[in-house]
């Protein structure tokens, strides 16, 4: 290195006051110098300095943009600016996401001679099996998660669109955990859930005496979200006359208690989450199109798990910890061949509820085929619909039967077939939509069913 290209004693001074991790490359990726904070996040490895960036954080003996990923110094080099990205790097921890920040620095003649990168680990996400994070490492989350890693410092509106079972709420909560409202609440709202004449007065709140049987004043989901992320699942189902106000909260801050002439102020930061063609119930009359603008500020992706079907060991293995967590369970590898054929139309979701299944009707360590439910077996028998489940259930019941377990399988089987929203459930098995969310209420399935 010749004299004029060695880094400033004072550059690598200030570098150890830095906080956050640090390391000082040249253009060669050789790593120059690494702070105190790189030191401490990475105490078990062997001195990084005189290593390229590639080896020590992905074990690469090429750079990342000949590896197949992107690479922030190739891109500095080429744009001249700060770039920034996310990557998935080997720690003593294990895998883990990792927010890059690459900066140039230049010499007295404007050439770039070296870049100093800040690395941030996403906690919210990880490469391996882990309990409080979202988990893959197939190309379409990592772009999912990417999205969430730009978008969470900021206050921008995050739309998530994505399928039912996908995991719409673990990222809105990422969205949080990684925002600097992560300390204050995150209040989910589920829309599909309320029926319309509740809904102002959950969302808003209400004083005393506001309607028959508000016996005392009510903070609303919006109060209780203050200062942190209000969550707004199933948006689409969100009646016509409520988006107005939803509208009105979004666009002034402001809104009103059910019974109140005050205006009161929000400070919550909102993420919003369907499965439903808002596009389409635009043209259709059924969703208002200013609302739409107001909310998809920032739209996120959420894939299917076809899309990632490389991630399914992870997920499987961190799905069965929390199924079966006394237990150490595995898979066979016919039972995840298997697995890796199914199409998962009820994405994750679905995925947990054939493991939970799994687990109980195996009573060793290794899920094998034949602990597998028949559709997973069998993907290409076609599944009875609602109205089949119901007829069977009929067909099933004998003097001594348990009429009640009869009636909550069949509704079992009608949920998990369902791929819409609970209004158009309730349509298709005949009943009003109150009528069916008591009656999963009642048989313990009062959870989201899209």
């Amino acid at each position: 290195m010749s004299p004029a290209s060695r880094p400033l004693p004072e550059l690598i001074s200030f570098m150890e006051t830095l906080p956050e991790p640090h390391i000082l490359c040249g253009r060669d990726y050789r790593i120059i110098a690494a702070n105190a904070a790189y030191r401490r996040s990475y105490p078990d490895r062997q001195s990084v300095v005189g290593r390229t960036c590639y080896d020590v954080s992905h074990h690469y003996s090429v750079p990342c943009d000949r590896a197949g990923e992107s690479c922030p110094l190739a891109k500095s080099l080429q744009s001249g600016q700060r770039e920034k990205m996310l990557h998935l790097h080997h720690t003593p921890r294990g895998e883990e996401y990792v927010t890059i920040e690459l900066s140039p620095i230049r010499d007295a003649e404007g050439e770039i001679v070296w870049f100093i990168e800040r690395m941030e680990p996403m906690q919210v996400a990880r490469g391996a099996a882990g309990h409080q994070a979202l988990i893959g490492r197939a190309p379409a989350f990592q772009r999912m998660l990417e999205m969430v890693m730009r978008v969470a410092p900021s206050e921008a509106s995050v739309l998530l669109q994505g399928e039912s079972g996908t995991g719409k709420e673990l990222v809105a909560s990422a969205v949080h955990a990684a925002s600097s409202r992560a300390d204050a609440p995150f209040v989910v709202v589920d829309c599909s859930g309320l029926p319309e004449t509740l809904f102002e007065s959950e969302v808003f709140g209400h004083e005393r005496g506001a309607f028959t049987g508000a016996v005392a004043r009510k903070q609303g989901l919006v109060e209780a979200a203050s200062g942190g992320t209000l969550f707004l699942d199933e948006i689409g189902d969100i009646p016509l006359s409520m988006q107005v106000k939803l509208l009105r909260l979004l666009e002034t801050g402001t809104y009103r208690r059910v019974g109140s002439t005050e205006l009161r102020h929000a400070d919550v930061r909102l993420v919003s989450a369907t499965h439903r063609p808002l596009r389409q119930m635009i043209r259709d009359g059924g969703f208002r199109q200013d609302l739409y603008f107001r909310i998809n500020a920032f739209p996120i992706v959420v894939p299917p798990l076809r899309e990632r079907r490389e991630d399914l060991p992870l997920l499987v293995a961190s799905l069965l910890e929390r199924v079966a967590p006394r237990r150490r369970l595995s898979l066979s590898p016919a039972a995840l061949r298997a697995l890796s054929a199914y199409s998962f139309p009820g994405n994750v979701r679905e995925l947990r509820n054939v493991l939970e299944r799994a687990s109980l009707m195996c009573d060793g360590e290794v899920i094998d085929l034949e602990h597998l439910a028949n559709e997973i077996r069998n993907p290409d028998e076609p599944a009875p619909d609602a109205t089949h489940a119901r007829k069977e259930s009929a067909a099933e019941m004998a003097p001594g039967s348990d009429l009640g377990e009869i009636q909550r399988q069949a509704l079992i089987q009608a949920v998990r077939n369902h791929r819409g929203s609970r209004q158009e459930l309730a349509q298709k098995l005949g009943l009003s939509e109150r009528t069916l969310y008591r009656r999963l209420k009642a048989l313990g399935l009062g959870q989201r069913t899209s």
